[in-house]
């Protein structure tokens, strides 16, 4: 049977990775060797096929084995010799069965999947009508060793990472510091009573101060002169009504009153009434005489 070309698409699922089993873990020795300890397998060891392999690997699953072995043999991933392989994982699976080991369905199915792709790797190769190249049976097994191999490394990484509790402890120490207490909020009910006693207060401490103010009869004489000047007879009530109308308080009005008399004293004007309890009027002097 011709050899199966590679497939293509096997070189584009993974970047080169490093090896994930490495010869020394840590500087511990694998083994003495004439009191000597030996960190790494020497190149040139001769182990006999029939030599007695003692496991003590434990695995977290099917492809943990199958990288596992993968590795030891120095396999390319992208290219896996499906026989050796195969026979290496049953061989396995049979030991621990033998050792009356409780064994996963998973391991099982593993086994299963392998014997599939060796079958097919057997058969032979029938191109399509298209020329292309029929698809490598490895190649989802590859997919998901390399997959598997990168989570593994990115799991030893985060290990490596410091921990707590296995490299370093949490200092617990207490700061020595007053605890604040929170201040009570303010509602607006609460402005509106400190508005309220602040404006009272305000109110009880007002001061007045009374100031004298300054009234001059002569300028209301002068002024009932000018009104009277235009007009024949006015009545007494209406020198009143204006100021009455604007308001004026009682001083000004009296002053108004004490001008009129003043004036009449001073025989500028007369104060005349037709009969008893009729209305009085008011008049120049001078507009008699005249």
């Amino acid at each position: 049977m011709p050899p199966r070309p590679p497939d293509p698409g096997l070189d584009a699922l993974m970047a080169p990775l490093e090896d994930s089993t490495p010869d020394v873990v840590d500087h511990v020795a694998l083994a003495r060797l004439y009191g000597e300890p030996l960190f790494a397998i020497p190149q040139d060891l001769y182990i006999p096929p029939d030599a007695l392999e003692v496991f003590l690997e434990a695995f977290e699953g099917p492809l943990d084995l199958l990288l596992y072995l993968i590795r030891k043999q120095n396999f390319n991933v992208l290219d896996i010799p499906m026989a050796e392989v195969t026979a290496q994982y049953l061989a396995y699976v049979e030991q621990v069965r033998q050792s009356n080991l409780e064994l996963a369905g998973e391991y099982l199915l593993m086994a299963a999947m392998l014997i599939e792709i060796k079958s097919r790797m057997l058969l032979p190769v029938r191109r399509s009508d298209s020329g292309e190249e029929p698809e490598d049976p490895r190649a989802e097994l590859v997919r998901r060793l390399l997959e598997y191999e990168r989570m593994k490394l990115a799991a030893r990484r985060l290990d490596e990472m410091p921990r707590v509790g296995r490299d370093f402890l949490v200092a617990h120490a207490v700061a020595d510091f007053e605890v604040a207490r929170p201040l009570p909020e303010v509602s607006p009910d609460d402005l509106r009573e400190a508005w309220a006693a602040i404006m009272h207060r305000a109110r009880l401490n007002a001061s007045h101060r009374i100031t004298r103010e300054q009234l001059s009869v002569r300028d209301h004489m002068s002024h009932i002169l000018r009104r009277l000047s235009d007009v024949r007879f006015m009545e007494f009530t209406e020198l009143f009504l204006e100021r009455v109308r604007m308001g004026e308080p009682a001083a000004v009005i009296v002053v108004h009153f004490l001008a009129l008399l003043e004036l009449a004293r001073e025989s500028l004007l007369e104060i005349t009434q037709a009969a008893p309890y009729a209305p009085l009027y008011v008049r120049l002097s001078y507009t008699r005489s005249a």
